[in-house]
């Protein structure tokens, strides 16, 4: 069963899709992620974040690799893990135009695919529903003001020991940018489906957003 979670920027996909992924004993596959690791290889290497077949060649020699540890989803780049690292305000700052470059996205959403293969898995990004699993069973679009966004960014951040000196309006700003980046990039643009479920989490506790999606996978396939 293939399970589509998509949004933008911090509206809270990751968050539910990892419960969601341990409730059901499905594999969860952060995409969003392997478009950060692509980042940080880009600044690794001292490239510029439009260059992309420099990206495309680092990518190779270093390699991005997702495991599965004490129950966390880590990124691993050249064998070094970079799961903090990627969540930084430089490397969110850029994201958006690696991830805009057609052979990036070419790579990855191969990767992507091939990660998803036969097993169950809850997979979350921007174009999980609309290009990397269009035939998913359920597919969910999660959406939430910016400012409640920015607010659990600056959260998030602190929970993970990452220092910024961003005030929450300087992270709501970074936030309406990259909503415009994402759905106005020319391949694969933060779009929902026809077929999504939409759930703005802006008044919703994790939980709540945890059971609503739970009640349309148990509507979808009747697994519990």
């Amino acid at each position: 069963m293939q399970v589509a979670v998509d949004g933008p920027a911090s509206a809270g996909k990751s968050t539910v899709a990892k419960i969601i992924a341990k409730k059901l004993s499905f594999v969860y596959i952060d995409t969003g992620a392997m478009y950060r690791a692509c980042t940080v290889i880009a600044r690794n290497h001292d490239l510029d974040y439009g260059d992309e077949a420099g990206i495309l060649k680092a990518i190779d020699e270093d390699g991005i690799e997702l495991r599965s540890e004490n129950g966390e989803q880590k990124v691993y780049v050249a064998g070094k893990d970079v799961s903090k690292e990627i969540r930084t305000p430089e490397i969110s700052a850029n994201v958006s135009q690696v991830s805009a470059l057609p052979k990036i996205r070419e790579k990855m959403v191969s990767l992507q695919r091939q990660m998803a293969g036969k097993t169950n898995v809850i997979m979350d990004g921007r174009d999980i529903g609309t290009t990397v699993l269009p035939n998913a069973e359920v597919k969910i679009f999660l959406v939430a003001s910016a400012r409640s966004r920015a607010e659990r960014r600056l959260l998030d951040l602190k929970e993970r020991g990452i220092e910024s000196n961003q005030t929450v309006d300087e992270i709501e700003k970074d936030i309406a940018a990259r909503d415009y980046k994402d759905s106005h990039r020319k391949i694969s643009p933060l779009k929902k489906a026809d077929d999504a479920i939409e759930i703005d989490t802006t008044n919703m506790s994790i939980d709540q957003v945890v059971e609503a999606i739970l009640a349309q996978i148990e509507k979808s396939q009747k697994i519990f």
